[in-house]
């Protein structure tokens, strides 16, 4: 276990350090984050990042509770084809442009995350760690095309020294409601995080196949 802990400690301060030595310098998080291609609902819903600001409401941990799976493999083994090929229809790329962008937004080796209460735990393989998180507010950025989002931030208060201090929520939602699936930020330094805008680890319920996400994917 201890071995396992090292293991994915190290995975998260590479993690860390990526998203610092990427976006060192920069002001604010200003990046294409709304653009993972989602298209929820119409042009300047709250799900398109338009919102006022007396909107966004503090969320509870609660919001996300349950057992999550990474899309990564999916889009990997070729599961998720259909929706690169569906974005290229509507979208300025191609198919195989579209999965590179994926690729590199979904990309983790945290397979699985289960949200219990204040615990979070991280799995990489069969090896995890745990940490109990409490909330630390939130963030609103701005990104360049004019529209905004909502990191719900949550602070380390106890568990593994390996589980990252932060973790940080996206998921196109500005007030409490129970998220269907989302994008998280997780490493030690707060403040680099919220310029990470090129990674967005996903995840959706562990009850779904990879069919399935496909086809929600596709809903929106």
């Amino acid at each position: 276990m201890n071995k396992a802990i090292t293991t994915l400690s190290y995975a998260l301060a590479v993690s860390a350090a990526l998203t610092f030595a990427g976006t060192a310098g920069a002001q604010t998080s200003s990046g294409n984050n709304r653009s993972h291609g989602h298209s929820h609902d119409k042009k300047g819903s709250v799900n398109e990042g338009y919102f006022d600001d007396d909107q966004v409401k503090a969320r509870e941990l609660s919001d996300w509770e349950g057992d999550w799976q990474s899309v990564y493999p999916f889009l990997v083994d070729g599961t998720l084809d259909p929706v690169m090929a569906d974005k290229a229809k509507h979208g300025d790329k191609s198919a195989g442009e579209y999965r590179a962008y994926y690729d590199k937004g979904y990309k983790t080796d945290v397979d699985r995350i289960v949200i219990n209460g204040k615990k979070v735990t991280f799995f990489r393989g069969k090896d995890s760690v745990t940490g109990d998180y409490e909330t630390d507010r939130h963030e609103i950025l701005t990104y360049k095309k004019g529209n905004r989002g909502v990191r719900f931030i949550f602070r380390k208060s106890a568990g593994d020294d390996a589980a990252p201090r932060f973790i940080q929520f996206s998921d196109h939602i500005v007030a409490p409601e129970k998220a269907d699936h989302y994008h998280l930020y997780w490493g030690n330094d707060r403040a680099a995080l919220l310029n990470e805008v090129t990674n967005w680890p996903t995840y959706y319920p562990s009850s779904l196949n990879g069919k399935q996400i496909a086809e929600e994917m596709l809903a929106h």
